[in-house]
């Protein structure tokens, strides 16, 4: 009996020993709690692997550029759109941005710019033989369409600026060297709005996809703008038969097969595309030849319907991408997922029945539908 008692006291002072030890002596704490806090970690990594995955970006981006054209006093409207799309998006992934100017950047811009983003930031100045009228424009004759244009209310149509910078995004902006090195860009303008938490990369769906165009609305052009256009195209197409490709998105584009142009285009605010396309062989003849009549300028062509007619020339209708889940807002049109599924997944702030692909009559998204489904 005697005995059995000693053995309890000894154990009992042994165990208080134990816990005086425990909170009086930090490495004593460790060294005796290894094994408990093993299994708690291998508990909360089981745990947490099964319960809370946690989403993650790709561990290798693609090689790819965000792309502003934008001007010192538009600096309120870019941080307004940088910030929505840092916040819906990039602030998970942290893709660049390369910002381009006909005027050098101010100190101003830049720092305000530069503070929003952890991402590089790199601003660049357009090589004037860039971004302005060729000399071999007849000015009189382009002064002479300007002003019947200013006469009948046509947007932007006394404007020798807005051609310069629809010529300059038609067939320039993927020579500036700050874009060399970067195979895909996602274009982006001040003042525009990003209603969705975007989850998958758009980027990798494209390049994983063999997708090389995405949009998110298309719209009808305006017809006094150019009245030439089709008819330079069919030129081209008569002669450069060899660009053309099969199953291609003609019928996107014309209703006819190709006889007459239904002005339908891919609204190039917003575009996500491989820069290497245009670099390629059938969009740089095809925009030279175009640019060599100066419908630039003796009309107002637009970068938009360019692009599209491009894109839908040469390129495979499937490889022609609309993003849905990307709700997107330029001026007073936007464009809102229908899918209830992804605008509640995105988050979305949008409004689906404001949206304007099927509630207005300049949207041609009814057309695409009818067209990609065909």
């Amino acid at each position: 009996m005697g005995r059995l008692l000693r053995y309890s006291i000894v154990l009992m002072l042994m165990i208080s020993l134990h816990y005086i030890l425990t909170w009086t002596h930090h490495r004593y704490w460790e060294a005796t709690s290894f094994g408990l806090s093993k299994f708690t970690a291998h508990f909360q990594e089981e745990y947490t692997s099964e319960d809370h995955i946690k989403e993650e970006p790709a561990n290798e981006l693609a090689n790819a550029t965000y792309v502003m054209l934008v001007r010192n006093s538009d600096l309120d409207g870019a941080i307004s759109s940088i910030r929505a799309l840092e916040d819906r998006f990039n602030s998970r992934f942290g893709y660049p941005y390369v910002f381009l100017n006909d005027e050098p950047f101010s100190e101003e811009f830049k720092r305000r710019i530069s503070v929003l983003t952890p991402s590089k930031v790199e601003f660049g100045t357009i090589p004037k033989e860039h971004w302005s009228q060729p000399d071999w424009i007849d000015e009189k004759k382009a002064s002479k369409a300007r002003q019947q244009m200013v006469a009948t209310n046509v947007k932007y149509g006394g404007s020798v600026a807005y051609r310069n910078m629809c010529r300059f995004n038609s067939g320039f902006f993927y020579r500036h060297e700050l874009l060399q090195p970067y195979k895909w860009y996602w274009r982006i303008e001040p003042n525009v709005k990003f209603f969705c938490d975007i989850h998958q990369d758009p980027f990798k769906y494209m390049e994983e996809n063999n997708k090389t165009y995405g949009f998110t609305i298309a719209v009808y052009e305006i017809p006094a703008t150019i009245p030439s256009l089709w008819p330079a195209v069919r030129e081209f197409i008569d002669d450069h038969p060899e660009y053309i490709a099969e199953d291609n998105a003609m019928g996107f584009i014309s209703q006819n097969n190709g006889l007459t142009y239904n002005r339908c285009h891919f609204w190039s605010n917003f575009e996500i595309a491989d820069m290497d396309f245009w670099r390629g062989p059938a969009y740089s003849a095809f925009f030279e030849f175009l640019d060599s009549t100066g419908g630039f300028y003796y009309e107002r062509w637009g970068d938009a319907a360019i692009h599209s007619i491009g894109a839908s020339l040469f390129l495979k209708r499937e490889q022609i991408h609309f993003f849905e889940e990307i709700g997107y807002q330029h001026d007073d049109w936007y464009h809102c997922p229908r899918p209830d599924a992804i605008w509640t997944k995105g988050r979305c702030s949008c409004s689906q029945r404001g949206s304007f692909d099927y509630n207005h009559e300049s949207s041609c998204k009814p057309h695409w539908d009818r067209f990609i489904t065909s």
